[in-house]
């Protein structure tokens, strides 16, 4: 499974962020809760909808979206 199956950015779904398809979760709530010490069971109980592989495709979607030359 590529994430752009279940990715989505569309301008008139919270505001053009990325979100996990058929929700208004976006990537960025699932990275903020994760780097907050949430674990995967705790964003499926918080966010219906959810799944692992859709948090697996969030992850995958930042960790492509930060690749490249670009020196932070």
């Amino acid at each position: 499974m590529h994430y752009w199956d279940r990715i989505s950015v569309n301008p008139k779904v919270m505001m053009g962020k990325p979100v996990i398809k058929g929700t208004r979760v976006t990537v960025e709530a699932i990275l903020e809760e994760l780097a907050a010490g949430k674990t995967k069971e705790d964003l499926m109980d918080a966010f219906p909808g959810l799944d692992e592989e859709a948090i697996l495709a969030a992850l995958a979607f930042a960790a492509d979206t930060l690749k490249g030359e670009k020196v932070y």
